[in-house]
């Protein structure tokens, strides 16, 4: 139950009422106050009760923690999740057993839910948040291949006097390649083709 209209004798009464049916406390409701009521003349008429309408506030992180949790259990992975939000960004730490399942092949498993999850986490929210999924502390295994590989490649460039193409790669797998090579005096980086077609290349200057 995400919503719910209560009445009582003041306000106050409805929006507890209200509360208790909902399981919430105040700090996580919206509440609307449709009648403030009418106190009856000397107990006997004219009396109305205040009605509210209360409904559970949104949080994005918790949406999105649940959806991930039951698209793991649709996989066949019981998984558990540590959350850390920083502002807007918002990493999700999976842990637990079969995480290979959820990372996919150079983790694209992991990519596909990353994207969904954001999609999950913005879709009823009205501050856009940035979702990072890792598991098993893939992503900086992951940046570290990517590190070693920028740097193969670019002393294949120099050494062919040719450019090198990567292969499609996610937009923040990209900004490690162009990190990695941010400072080499002898090569370029930079993007070139659509998403989600989009590469890297590495060019000697």
């Amino acid at each position: 139950m995400r919503e719910v209209k209560a009445t009582g004798q003041t306000v106050e009464e409805a929006i507890e009422s209200a509360l208790s049916q909902l399981n919430i406390t105040k700090e996580q409701a919206e509440i609307e106050v449709l009648d403030q009521g009418k106190k009856s003349l000397f107990g006997l008429f004219g009396g109305r009760p205040a009605s509210v309408q209360v409904r559970k506030a949104i949080d994005p992180v918790e949406t999105a923690k649940e959806f991930l949790l039951s698209v793991a259990r649709e996989m066949g992975v019981e998984a558990s999740i540590d959350v850390e939000v920083n502002g807007r960004d918002v990493e999700f730490r999976l842990s637990g057993e079969k995480m290979a399942l959820l990372i996919g092949k150079r983790g694209q498993t992991l990519n596909a839910l990353q994207h969904l999850t954001q999609l999950a986490a913005n879709k009823e929210s009205d501050q856009f948040l940035t979702i990072l999924l890792d598991a098993e502390n893939y992503r900086e295994r992951r940046r570290q291949t990517l590190t070693n590989l920028a740097e193969r490649l670019a002393d294949k460039a120099l050494r062919t006097n040719r450019a090198v193409s990567l292969e499609p790669m996610p937009s923040y797998e990209r900004k490690v390649i162009h990190t990695a090579l941010v400072n080499a005096k002898k090569v370029d980086t930079y993007s070139e083709g659509r998403e989600p077609n989009r590469y890297i290349v590495i060019a000697p200057k």
